[in-house]
């Protein structure tokens, strides 16, 4: 069955250098699950930390359900994260190096569960980021170029 994304936070590969990727699910109330299926949920500005020796993700905003009861849920409430005991340890163990740190990358249901995909990431310095921009520009220069077939192999 075809993953259905719901969210990506395409500024994380941005600011940070993936490290490593890892997929958890969410502990989530029924109308989180309900919102999300309407797309009303943002994870630009959360990131996941280490309490406890568990997982969880912080700050990521899920809106409130548009068919609600008279009872809700918090929307940027912390949301733990489910995971096999011997990856949350691999898991530990990376982030502890200094200037590592865990981000979200994309939520999306597989199965009909929600999965939040994650990674162990390292901050880039400004240089680094222009550098990916002019990669970027240069290699659209090239397709351009060859699109218009003023460049033949």
């Amino acid at each position: 069955m075809p993953l259905k994304i719901i969210a990506t936070n395409k500024k994380a590969r941005h600011e940070y250098h993936i490290i490593e990727k890892y997929e958890a699910g969410i502990v989530l109330a029924g109308s989180e699950v309900k919102a999300i299926r309407e797309a009303k949920v943002n994870i630009k500005e959360s990131y996941v930390r280490f309490m406890n020796n568990e997982l969880f993700t912080i700050g990521m905003h899920i809106g409130e359900y548009s068919h609600r009861g008279h009872t809700s849920h918090n929307p940027t409430r912390m949301r733990k994260l489910l995971m096999h005991k011997k990856e949350l340890k691999k898991i530990s163990k990376s982030v502890d190096e200094k200037g590592m740190t865990l981000i979200p990358l994309r939520l999306y249901f597989k199965d009909g569960k929600a999965k939040l995909e994650f990674a162990i990431a390292k901050g880039k310095k400004n240089w680094d980021k222009r550098q990916d921009i002019m990669e970027k520009d240069i290699q659209r220069q090239t397709q351009r170029l060859f699109k218009n077939n003023k460049i033949k192999l």
